[in-house]
C-alpha cells in the first residue's frame, strides 16, 4: 500500500476527523505538521494554492477536503467500513450536514472571548491576533451567525443529536461507526478544548456517552515526516492514473483544458492546472511546482467550481 501523508496541524477539528479515521482502520501514516496560519509555503508548493487543512499526500498524488480525503482512504482500506452497504446514503447526507451547517454554527460559538481564551491560553496577544485576522481573511465575504444564535442552534442541534443517540444505538446509525459520526464529533471536540463554553455538552449524556466511545477509537500509528521530505516524496513520486474514471460534462470544458477550482465557500484560492479528472464525484488538475515538481491536485466535484482559466 502507498504511503499516507497527512498534512495537518494539532487543533484542527477537520484534521481530527480524519485521524480519527486512520485509528477506526487501525492505519499507519506520516504526519507532516503545518502551520496554523498563512504563510505555508511547503503546503501551497504542493497544492498550487489551496490552503485549508487537511490535506492527504500520495506521492504526487494531493487530495483535498476532508470529505474526498474520507473516500480516498475508504477505497485504499475498505474494511472496517465507514460507508456500511445499509446506510450509506444517510451517512453521506449527515456528514455533509455535520460538516457544514453544524460546523458553522460551532465556529462562531467557539470564537467568543471565553473561548478564544481557553484555547489560546497563555500565547503571546500579537500571535492571536494574527489569527483572527487569517481567519477573517480566510472567511472573506461570507455571512457569519451571531454568537447568541449559534449558541441557540447549536442547543437544537444537540437536542436532536441526543435523541438519535437515545435508543441504544452506540453509533449515529447503528451499532458502528460512518462517516457521519467522525464529521458530527470533530465539531464537539472542537468546543470540548473552549474551556467553560463545553458546559453546553453537559446536560446530553448520550452524546458524551458516544463522544467517548468515538475518543477511544484513536489514531492508529503515526510516524513524523518534515514538509521538506514531503514535498521530496512529491517530486520523486508518480501519479495515480487518471483514465479509469468516467468523464462527467457539466461545464462543456474537456479534459486537458487549463482550468481554475476553487471552494465555493471560503479560503476561495483558486488552484489552477491542466483538467485531467472530471468525474461524477471528483476533479482533478496536474500542475508543475518548481520545487514539488509534476503533482496531480484532487478535489471533491461538492463543495467546489470548475471553471477555464481566462
Amino acid at each position: 500500500m502507498p504511503d499516507l501523508i497527512f498534512h495537518h496541524y494539532p487543533a484542527s477539528p477537520f484534521s481530527e476527523k480524519i485521524r480519527l479515521i486512520f485509528g477506526r482502520k487501525n492505519l499507519r501514516w506520516q504526519s507532516v505538521i503545518i502551520p496554523v496560519i498563512m504563510p505555508k509555503d511547503d503546503v501551497v508548493a504542493l497544492t498550487g494554492g489551496y490552503r485549508k487543512t487537511p490535506i492527504l499526500q500520495i506521492g504526487a498524488d494531493i487530495y483535498c477536503d476532508t470529505a474526498l480525503i474520507a473516500d480516498v482512504v475508504e477505497e485504499l482500506h475498505p474494511s472496517p467500513t465507514i460507508y456500511p452497504e445499509d446506510t450509506g446514503a444517510e451517512a453521506r447526507i449527515l456528514a455533509q450536514w455535520a460538516d457544514s451547517t453544524l460546523f458553522w454554527t460551532v465556529i462562531p460559538y467557539v470564537m467568543q472571548p471565553a473561548g478564544l481564551q481557553s484555547m489560546f491560553g497563555d500565547v503571546p496577544p500579537a500571535h492571536v491576533q494574527a489569527f483572527i485576522a487569517d481567519r477573517k481573511a480566510f472567511r472573506g465575504t461570507a455571512p457569519r451567525m451571531a454568537a447568541a444564535e449559534a449558541a441557540g442552534s447549536l442547543q437544537i442541534y444537540l437536542e436532536r443529536l441526543e435523541r438519535m443517540l437515545s435508543d441504544s444505538r452506540a453509533f449515529l446509525l447503528g451499532d458502528a461507526p460512518t462517516i457521519a459520526d467522525f464529521s458530527a464529533y470533530h465539531s464537539f471536540w472542537f468546543i470540548r478544548r473552549a474551556g467553560s463554553l463545553a458546559a453546553i455538552l453537559e446536560p446530553n449524556s448520550h452524546l458524551g456517552d458516544w463522544m467517548t466511545r468515538i475518543k477511544q477509537i484513536g489514531h492508529g500509528d503515526s510516524t513524523e515526516l518534515s514538509s521538506g521530505e514531503a514535498i521530496d516524496s512529491a517530486r520523486e513520486g508518480s501519479c495515480a492514473a487518471t483514465a479509469n474514471l468516467p468523464f462527467h460534462d457539466a461545464h462543456g470544458i474537456a479534459l486537458g483544458e487549463q482550468v481554475r477550482i476553487a471552494p465555493t465557500d471560503y479560503g476561495i484560492d483558486p488552484v489552477q492546472g491542466e483538467l485531467v479528472i472530471c468525474a461524477a464525484n471528483e476533479l482533478a488538475v496536474r500542475r508543475t511546482d518548481s520545487r514539488a515538481g509534476e503533482v496531480i491536485v484532487h478535489f471533491p466535484r461538492l463543495g467546489f467550481q470548475l471553471s477555464r482559466t481566462a
